[in-house]
C-alpha cells in the first residue's frame, strides 16, 4: 500500500535528485489571471515563466498543486472524476526537453513504484494542421522497451493539452496507462496560442507534467475507484454514520458529498466565501448540490461542518491556510447550510408542482426556483435530466437579464483575456496596481491595507482590498492624482531575486494567498532620487521596467465586493 504522503515524496525527492527545486503549492484563487476562477492546474501560477520570466529557482521545478476543476462537474460520482484534486509535476523552463522527461518518468514508475513496462501502455499525439505528428516521443518510448503495441497515436482532443485559459502556452503531449486508467501526462509546450485558431511555436520550450495523486494511489493500490483510498473514506464514514445508512462506497450521493465538501473546504481555505458572482457562486452549487444530495440520503440535520473538520484534520499538515482558516470554514459552511435548508423542501415541492405531468421546464419556472428557493440553475437543470424533462434555457437567462442578476456562464469561468497574454497593456496594468496598492495605504492613512485579489484584462484593472467603508469622491482623485504623479516621475521599476525572509525583512509586501519559494522576485520601485522605494512587492511579474510607460491612471469605479472588500476599477488612458 502507498499512501498520499508516501508519494508526494517519493515524487518530489526522485526530482530533487534530478536538479529540481521545490516550490509551494500556489492559491486555488489565481494571483492575475482572469481567463480561469480557479487554479486548475499546476501550470497556472507558472504562465509568466512559461512565457520567459526568469524564475528565481531556477530553471527545474517540482511540485505538488491543489486545483479545481468544475468542467466535468456531472461526471462527479464515477470513479475517478474529482472536483478538487492534487497534481503532481516537474517542470522545465527551456531546460531540457522530451527525452529527458520520458526517460524518468520510466524511472519513476518502474524503479520508484515498481511498474512493469509490460504493464504500461503510452499515447502520443497524431498530428494535425496545427503542428506535427510527435514521432519523436513514441521513438524515446521504443528505446525504453515500450512495444509499438503499446503505443497509440491519438488527435488533438486526447494528447494535446492547454491553454489553461483561451490564451497561453500548450502542446502535443504524451500519457502514460497502468491497468487501462491514465496516471501521468507529460505536456511539451513548444507553442503559444494567441487567438482562435492561431498557433505560434514558443521561443522557449517548456516542459509541464501531471501526476494526479488521487488517480495514482487508487491504481497503485489495486483499487476499484477513489474513494476506496484513505483521501475518501474516512469522509464516507462519516456520511454513513450522519445517514445511518451502511456501505456507501459506491452511492453516487455519498461521493457527490464527499467531492464537494472537499472541495468547498478548499476554496474557502484560500478566501472564497458562498455569493452569486464569479467564485462565490461556484462555491455556493457545490454546497448547495452536496445538501440536495444529502436530502436525498434522508440527512435533515446540518452537516457540512461536521465533514469539513475531517477534510482539515487530513489536510492541515499540507496546507496550513486550512488550520489558520477553520473557524471561518466552518462558519461559511453552516451559513450557507442554513440559508438553503430553510428553502430546500419548499423549493423541492415547488419543482414537483411544476414539473407534474410536463415534459418542459418554463424559463419562468426556472427563474422562480433560482430567486425564491435558492436553486442554481444547474441544480434544476440535474434536476430535469434525472426526470428527463427539458428545460428552456433561453427563457430563464431573458428572465436572469431583466432582473440584472447572474448570468450562468459565470461558471464556466471564462473571460476575455489575461495577464497569461503577456501583452504590452496587461503588463502595464500590472505595474500599475502596485502603485494603487501604495497610493491607497497613502491617501487613507491605513498601513493595514493589503490586496485581497486582483482581476487584469487588456481593457481594464479590477483590484480588492480590505477596508471598511466607502471611499469618498475626493478621496478617489487623491488616489488618481498619486498614481499619476509617479508616473510622471518616470520611476524605475526594478526587479531582484533574493530570500523570501530577506525580502520581507526589507519590508516587501506579497501577494494574496500565495506561498512563496525560498527564493523570490522582488519588484522595486524607486522614488525619483533612486535611494528610496516608494513600492516593494514580492511578485512573478512581469512589469513595466519605468513608471513613464504606463500612461495617465484613471479610477472607473468604487464599490463594494464583500463585507469589508472594497473594490476599485480602474484603467490606463
Amino acid at each position: 500500500m502507498i499512501t498520499r504522503e508516501e508519494l508526494i515524496k517519493k515524487y518530489i525527492e526522485f526530482f530533487k535528485k534530478k536538479g529540481h527545486k521545490e516550490i509551494p503549492s500556489a492559491s486555488l484563487v489565481p494571483a492575475n489571471d482572469p481567463t480561469v476562477l480557479f487554479t486548475t492546474a499546476g501550470m497556472h501560477p507558472l504562465v509568466p515563466f512559461l512565457l520567459g520570466e526568469k524564475h528565481p529557482l531556477g530553471k527545474r521545478l517540482v511540485d505538488v498543486q491543489k486545483c479545481i476543476r468544475t468542467g466535468d462537474i456531472d461526471e462527479v460520482g464515477d470513479d475517478f472524476h474529482l472536483t478538487f484534486f492534487e497534481m503532481l509535476g516537474n517542470w522545465s523552463l527551456g531546460d531540457y526537453f522530451k527525452k529527458e522527461t520520458i526517460e524518468w518518468s520510466f524511472e519513476f514508475l518502474t524503479k520508484e513504484l515498481g511498474i512493469k513496462k509490460e504493464q504500461l501502455k503510452v499515447t502520443c499525439f497524431a498530428g494535425d494542421k496545427d503542428a506535427f505528428k510527435d514521432e519523436e516521443s513514441a521513438e524515446i518510448w521504443k528505446s525504453l522497451g515500450i512495444t509499438k503495441s503499446n503505443i497509440k497515436f491519438l488527435p488533438k482532443s486526447d494528447n494535446w493539452w492547454g491553454p489553461a485559459g483561451i490564451t497561453g502556452p500548450c502542446g502535443p503531449d504524451t500519457e502514460m496507462f497502468v491497468n487501462d486508467c491514465e496516471i501521468w501526462n507529460d505536456v511539451f509546450m513548444q507553442y503559444n496560442k494567441i487567438s482562435e485558431g492561431k498557433y505560434e511555436p514558443l521561443k522557449q520550450k517548456n516542459v509541464d507534467t501531471g501526476m494526479g495523486v488521487e488517480r495514482t494511489i487508487t491504481v497503485f493500490n489495486n483499487l476499484k475507484n477513489v474513494y476506496e483510498t484513505s483521501l475518501f473514506k474516512p469522509i464516507i464514514k462519516e456520511i454513513e454514520k450522519i445517514s445511518n445508512k451502511k456501505n456507501l462506497t459506491n452511492n453516487k450521493s455519498a461521493r457527490i458529498i464527499a467531492d464537494h465538501i472537499k472541495a468547498s473546504v478548499m476554496i474557502i481555505g484560500d478566501g472564497v466565501v458562498p455569493s452569486n458572482v464569479e467564485r462565490g457562486y461556484v462555491l455556493r452549487r457545490l454546497i448547495r448540490r452536496a445538501i440536495r444530495h444529502a436530502h436525498l440520503l434522508g440527512i435533515k440535520e446540518n452537516f457540512t461542518a461536521k465533514l469539513a473538520n475531517i477534510v482539515i484534520e487530513m489536510y492541515e499538515n499540507s496546507y496550513f491556510e486550512l488550520k489558520k482558516n477553520r473557524n471561518i470554514i466552518l462558519t461559511e459552511l453552516d451559513k450557507e447550510e442554513n440559508k438553503f435548508r430553510a428553502t430546500l423542501e419548499s423549493g423541492m415541492r415547488e419543482f414537483e408542482r411544476i414539473t407534474k405531468n410536463k415534459k418542459e421546464v418554463f424559463g419562468k419556472d426556472a427563474f422562480l426556483l433560482y430567486q425564491s428557493y435558492g436553486f442554481p440553475i444547474e441544480m434544476t437543470e440535474e434536476l430535469c435530466k434525472e426526470r428527463k424533462i427539458k428545460i428552456n434555457l433561453k427563457e430563464f437567462e431573458e428572465e436572469n437579464k431583466k432582473h440584472q442578476e447572474l448570468s450562468r456562464t459565470a461558471s464556466a469561468g471564462q473571460f476575455k483575456s489575461g495577464l497569461a497574454d503577456n501583452s504590452e497593456q496587461t503588463i502595464k496594468f500590472h505595474t500599475a496596481t502596485h502603485l494603487l496598492n501604495e497610493a491607497l495605504k497613502k491617501v487613507l492613512h491605513d498601513e493595514n491595507i493589503k490586496q485581497k485579489g486582483s482581476n487584469i484584462t487588456p481593457e481594464r484593472i479590477r483590484f480588492d482590498f480590505n477596508f471598511g467603508r466607502k471611499i469618498e469622491n475626493e478621496e478617489l482623485k487623491q488616489v488618481e492624482n498619486w498614481i499619476n504623479d509617479k508616473i510622471k516621475q518616470k520611476l524605475k521599476v526594478v526587479r531582484e531575486e533574493m530570500p523570501v525572509k530577506k525580502a520581507l525583512e526589507s519590508g516587501a509586501h506579497g501577494e494574496f494567498g500565495a506561498k512563496y519559494p525560498e527564493i523570490v522576485s522582488l519588484y522595486t520601485i524607486f522614488d525619483k532620487d533612486g535611494k528610496k522605494y516608494i513600492s516593494k512587492e514580492i511578485c512573478t511579474g512581469p512589469h513595466a521596467s519605468n513608471t513613464s510607460e504606463l500612461g495617465k491612471f484613471k479610477i472607473v469605479k468604487e464599490e463594494s465586493s464583500a463585507a469589508g472588500i472594497r473594490r476599485i476599477k480602474a484603467t490606463l488612458e
